[in-house]
């Protein structure tokens, strides 16, 4: 199978069930910006040597990959799906989990910060900035009559906020300072 299909050359694609849409439309865009955290986020990874770290961002490139195929899919919920590409509130807790146990290490805030730092740490925050756009994209497809699973919500609204600390963490252990604004 090759990789190019010649099916977009005039500016449609194909959502899952196979409906063509354009590639502007809203469900694409949404879908497109949590692919573009995905890979940033891939990005972090590679520049990562904190293992700890790494392996949460593994597990959270997995489960944007389950968002992405849950946006994609008009139909999402109305027939039987793959489990990894379902998303539990188990996952949000874990989030939240991981927020707890960074914060602890992290000195409390006291003012804005700028964002910066370290590669991977300025990486982070621009990651929150693209989480935050997915964000405002998927609540604007629901908004619009689109459907869109409560928990896809809830998990990117949680996620940006452990961007922001796992940025702040990741400075942290470098002996970065943060700059105040």
């Amino acid at each position: 199978m090759k990789i190019y299909t010649k099916t977009g050359d005039q500016g449609e694609t194909s959502l899952f069930d196979g409906t063509r849409v354009p590639k502007h439309d809203p469900r694409v865009e949404a879908y497109g910006d949590v692919d573009e955290l995905n890979a940033l986020l891939g990005t972090v990874r590679a520049l990562l040597t904190d293992q700890e770290i790494g392996e949460v961002l593994n597990s959270i490139q997995r489960d944007l990959f389950a968002i992405g195929a849950q946006l994609a899919d008009p139909k999402f919920g109305e027939r039987k799906r793959k489990e990894k590409v379902g998303l539990s509130e188990a996952r949000v807790k874990d989030l939240e989990e991981i927020i707890d146990r960074c914060e602890t290490e992290l000195p409390p805030l006291k003012h804005f910060i700028l964002p910066g730092g370290s590669q991977a740490g300025a990486l982070l925050h621009l990651g929150r900035t693209i989480c935050r756009r997915a964000e405002r994209r998927t609540v604007a497809l629901k908004q619009q009559g689109t459907p869109v699973p409560p928990i896809v919500i809830i998990y990117i609204n949680r996620l940006s906020d452990l961007l922001f600390v796992l940025a702040r963490v990741v400075n942290h252990r470098q002996g970065i300072q943060e700059v105040a604004w």
